[in-house]
């Protein structure tokens, strides 16, 4: 499959197909997005919202949220604000997430099925990470959402004149909701 694509990118460069998505690397609408990394957002999300190449940063993750302060998405967050310009964020989850209700357990018994040995999980332990809650995911969407919303507002080197919001997105509809 990775060859395909990579067959296609040739042509796609030949044919100068990115003329048509040239933009600066400044977000025109000065939004960051955090959502999620659903197959069914890749083009709904954009679609639903009215947005174009350029117009917002798109950070995404499994589930669309922050789980630790000094993650790699709060380190986004930090660089769109202070080094592109960005003014407010938005949080987006959405109807159906495959990381609700995620098991750490589940997760790691089908790592070990995949040929992880079990003495990389017991490093991992040893080391201090607690597998259990670094794996486990959420039970409830809109409090996910709410939490990460909280996280980002709250957070010791964001500035409080960037506005937060969080929102749930219909995977099928893409009808958005405020929470």
């Amino acid at each position: 499959m990775i060859d395909e694509i990579l067959r296609h990118n040739r042509e796609f460069v030949a044919s100068r197909g990115y003329e048509k998505f040239l933009t600066s690397k400044y977000p025109d609408k000065k939004i960051a997005i955090v959502t999620c990394m659903d197959t069914r957002l890749v083009e709904l999300l954009p679609a639903a919202l009215g947005l174009r190449n350029g117009d917002v940063k798109i950070i995404k993750n499994a589930g669309g949220v922050i789980t630790n302060p000094f993650d790699s998405t709060m380190r986004s967050l930090l660089v769109a604000v202070y080094e592109l310009g960005v003014e407010e964020i938005m949080v987006i989850g959405h109807t159906g997430c495959g990381v609700q209700g995620m098991n750490a357990a589940e997760m790691l018994h089908l790592m070990q099925d995949r040929g992880v040995p079990e003495k990389n999980i017991s490093l991992m332990r040893h080391c201090g990470i607690d597998l259990d809650r670094w794996l486990h995911g959420f039970d409830d969407v809109e409090l996910a959402i709410r939490e990460t919303v909280g996280l980002i507002r709250n957070h010791p080197l964001m500035t409080p004149s960037v506005r937060v919001a969080g929102y749930i997105i219909d995977s099928e509809t893409g009808e958005l909701l405020p929470i």
